[in-house]
């Protein structure tokens, strides 16, 4: 199992804590240590298991598809503007695009992927609060990080990585001026959270809302043709 190179910083640890509170617990308290043991080789099988970094491929090489950039359930489907901080990059105000919300729990691939290929133009983080990320609330109030990117034939998208109730960490690697592919990784967000992505007017959404998703995989949209 491949884990997320952002993992080891979170695992290490772990695993150094657990051995040693393992060991010091049986010697001291030998029945209870053991339950301790086994509670805590739970705890870090569980950490291996949430820092895992699949292969991924997505399942179709149309270059007019947007891929999905998280696992997770789809929570909503709908219409809306892009976010505040890259309207001005944008260079146009589209109005309400159509969007797709994300919600990761503990158990998903937190590693996140790029929709399609093209050119990061923004890239804006923001403190904020950590409301339950499956409420709408989250988009507006949570710590975020938010990319403006354009895909070859010149097309306006933005995703968003949004922490959650749990989650305390959004690590981001994009470089504004970045060449990236569709399904390339690019960061990840510790624990639970959710991811949302903006597309132009005039693209097919092709999942809705409780539908599950995979990171750099399942075929989330086609997008319009250009001329």
């Amino acid at each position: 199992m491949r884990i997320a190179p952002e993992g080891w910083v979170v695992l290490v640890p772990m695993v150094l804590v657990a051995a040693g509170v393992s060991v010091g617990g049986v010697l001291l308290w030998p029945l209870a240590g053991y339950v301790l043991c086994a509670v805590l080789g739970l705890l870090v099988f569980w950490g291996f298991w949430f820092f895992r970094d699949p292969v991924r491929t997505p399942e179709t090489t149309d270059p007019l598809a947007v891929i999905s950039p998280a696992d997770g359930k789809v929570i909503s489907v709908d219409l809306a503007e892009l976010p505040k901080e890259l309207r001005a990059s944008a260079g146009t105000d589209p109005g309400p695009v159509p969007r797709v919300s994300i919600f990761l729990n503990l158990f998903d691939v937190h590693v996140n992927r790029v929709v399609v290929a093209g050119t990061i133009e923004k890239i804006v983080y923001t403190p904020g609060q950590f409301v339950n990320a499956s409420f709408d609330k989250a988009s507006e109030l949570n710590e975020r990080s938010v990319v403006l990117m354009r895909d070859d034939a010149g097309r306006v998208l933005a995703f968003a990585q949004i922490a959650g109730l749990v989650a305390r960490r959004i690590v981001n690697h994009l470089k504004e001026g970045q060449r990236v592919k569709a399904g390339e990784r690019f960061g990840l967000i510790r624990f639970g959270s959710r991811a949302e992505i903006w597309m132009p007017a005039g693209t097919q959404v092709r999942v809705k809302a409780g539908q599950r998703v995979l990171a750099g995989q399942s075929l989330l949209a086609t997008l319009p043709a250009v001329g």
